[in-house]
């Protein structure tokens, strides 16, 4: 297949082109090639390259800088995804969309599934599920995908594992909530569950997350901690309410794959095994 990648130089872009490029012919663009948020633009590369499907993974997630910036936030990941989305309808082509747990409003007591109502807190949860919403009413072939609390790319981690590691070599103590929680999902295992999506022609919406529960950050901290031999550091449980942040974070951001487990496509490991296989690859 030709594939077109937008937001291929992001943590899970780049391990998306990685794997699809050792099968497919994959045309990698970043924001600096091809701006989403101008519908000609968009539309002149896919007439250029042709591809045969798009994996539309650019995308602002700050989520904070949303929250600060609205109109930046809608600009890129919903008008941006509408742009993607009319290039995929003009060429009758199927688009696989990189969404968010966060398009729920966290307070459920159990793992979200597919099957459960959005209803987004946040400006970047709303510019999620607006972008959702538009690929919805635009196509009839489409893959929406919400991961989870995404780890990868070594250094390049600027997420919750690589900044755990990052201030633990730093100070002998951490304090991290224990009132959050979430799913925590490998970029090189999602990443092989979206290519297995395509060949599947099974479109619709997917929760694809790494199993194995839903810990909270804190208890997150305390596995990283321990499967990179930190002990030098140590993680003191807190109350997020200790944090002012200026966007609303969900208590619950975990999910269940309850489409895939219908299907009986397992795809995804339990999250301890794949952390603890991308702590093993770290330098020291």
């Amino acid at each position: 297949m030709r594939i077109l990648v937008t937001g291929a130089a992001g943590m899970l872009g780049t391990e998306v082109c990685r794997q699809a490029s050792e099968r497919h012919e994959v045309f990698a663009t970043t924001a600096s090639t091809l701006d989403v948020g101008r519908h000609d633009v968009v539309f002149c590369e896919f007439d250029r390259l042709r591809p045969d499907v798009a994996i539309h993974l650019a995308a602002w997630t700050d989520v904070d800088g949303c929250e600060r910036d609205p109109d930046r936030a809608y600009r890129v990941n919903t008008l941006g995804t509408q742009n993607v989305a009319l290039a995929c309808q003009r060429r009758d082509i199927p688009l696989i969309f990189l969404s968010s747990i966060a398009v729920f409003d966290g307070d459920s007591l159990e793992p979200y599934t597919e099957f459960d109502t959005p209803n987004p807190r946040s400006v970047y949860g709303r510019s999620k599920y607006q972008a959702e919403l538009t690929i919805q009413s635009l196509l009839r072939r489409y893959y929406i995908v919400r991961a989870g609390w995404m780890f990868g790319s070594g250094e390049r981690d600027k997420k919750f594992v690589g900044k755990i590691l990052q201030r633990a070599r730093e100070s002998s103590e951490l304090r991290v909530v224990d009132d959050k929680f979430g799913s925590p999902t490998y970029t090189v295992d999602l990443a092989r569950a979206l290519e297995r999506l395509v060949e599947s022609g099974l479109y619709g919406v997917f929760h694809i997350v790494n199993s194995g529960g839903a810990p909270s950050r804190f208890d997150l901290a305390n596995f990283i901690l321990e499967c990179a031999g930190i002990t030098s550091c140590r993680a003191i449980p807190v109350s997020s309410a200790d944090f002012t942040l200026p966007a609303p974070r969900p208590r619950m951001e975990a999910a269940r794959m309850l489409r895939l487990e219908l299907l009986g496509l397992n795809w995804m490991r339990p999250w301890p095994d794949a952390l603890r296989e991308y702590l093993s690859h770290l330098e020291p």
